[in-house]
């Protein structure tokens, strides 16, 4: 199985130096879907390393941040990020209104890796975006986009033009947020919005509030996706256990925000949020399913259902107001949480806004924020 390694070695590497490549098409064949698929892209679990203590003054400047956990900073609003090395320490974010994906680390350098216009009006423009598996051979990105005309998959390729590999996800002056990954070398998972309209979602001859199956990545082919289900509303982030291959969904309805997970029969819900706190993302790290929130400015944390222990618990606020609204997370295997804000789009923005922080829930681990 593909581990992360490879592409998470060459993020890095990207941060400091640059490289030369060219593309191709790639026509995969899809497989069959089962929870217990390990999504392709994440590491195996290792010990929380200690965090190195900053032994140099830091540098000086309007985008120097005092909080050690604090990665990147001067962001323009983001959309979704995932950590760019094995520690945790380099983060690589989408700027959802500029369509810039970068890369970076406290204190810099910042790259960027891929670039695409879009249209960012209401909650869209750059979505989210994912490495191609053998993204160390070939540097292809694949990107999650607002157009005029739609949401869209589109594949970057340094030095090319974007190539759309799957158009017609509905548009809507808001319920453009989803999410995507790879859970093989063949089949790139992606959660879309309702775009607004909540029938559409349980509508099957629409793309908007599915999880969807992409499995052929040829430009301009299109073919419509496997639909793996069906019923969700804004604000569609993904969560797998990269342990186990299951996979949760959190998202936003008109009357609850709420996490489920996705079983052979549907998606099952695990938990909801009657007052609605605006979840922006979702993280499984360490037996815990976190939540990112924009109206409470919060991450929460439910316990992960087990065969031993089905029992979800109330959840429990990890995290509070100490960095203003949150947007997208993502977690590592050894219990770090990264964190990207949108004060810019929602909160209060101050001068390093927006950005990335890293976060250890307590007993995640031998690190400290």
């Amino acid at each position: 199985m593909l581990t992360a390694l490879t592409v998470l070695t060459a993020v890095v590497v990207l941060v400091g130096g640059c490289a030369d490549f060219t593309a191709q098409d790639n026509q995969r064949e899809a497989g069959a879907f089962s929870p217990n698929n390990r999504p392709s892209g994440q590491p195996e679990p290792t010990p929380p390393p200690e965090t190195p203590r900053e032994t140099q003054p830091p540098p000086t400047g309007p985008c120097v941040d005092p909080d050690p956990a604090v990665i990147a900073t001067c962001l323009a609003s983001t959309g979704g990020v995932m950590p760019g090395d094995e520690q945790g320490e380099v983060t690589v974010v989408a700027e959802r209104t500029t369509g810039k994906i970068i890369t970076t680390k406290r204190y810099g350098p910042a790259r960027t890796l891929g670039e695409t216009s879009v249209d960012a009006s209401g909650d869209g423009g750059l979505i989210d975006f994912a490495f191609s598996p053998t993204y160390s051979q070939d540097r292809l990105i694949y990107a999650y986009i607002t157009t005029p005309a739609d949401n869209r998959i589109v594949r970057l390729a340094p030095g090319d033009v974007p190539k759309p590999i799957l158009t017609g996800i509905p548009k809507g002056a808001t319920g453009n947020m989803g999410a995507m990954f790879f859970r093989s070398p063949t089949e790139l998972v992606v959660a879309t919005g309702n775009a607004g309209n909540p029938a559409a979602a349980d509508d099957p001859s629409s793309l908007a509030g599915k999880v969807l199956l992409v499995t052929s990545f040829t430009s301009g082919a299109s073919p419509r996706p496997a639909i793996l289900a069906s019923g969700f509303g804004s604000t569609v982030s993904l969560c797998p256990n990269a342990s186990t291959g299951t996979v949760y969904v959190a998202d936003q309805t008109a009357t609850e925000d709420r996490v489920q997970v996705l079983e052979e029969g549907g998606p099952k819900v695990l938990w909801t949020w009657p007052d609605r706190p605006q979840i922006a993302g979702c993280g499984v790290a360490g037996g815990s399913i976190f939540v990112s929130t924009t109206r409470t400015q919060r991450i929460e944390a439910i316990n992960e259902p087990t065969r031993e222990e089905p029992t979800i618990t109330a959840p429990a606020v990890v995290l509070e107001r100490r960095y203003g609204a949150l947007g997208r997370m993502a977690a590592l295997p050894n219990g770090l949480l990264q964190v990207a804000t949108v004060n810019k789009e929602v909160g209060s923005p101050k001068p390093t806004d927006d950005r990335v922080f890293r976060f250890l829930p307590a007993g995640g681990g031998n690190d400290r924020t």
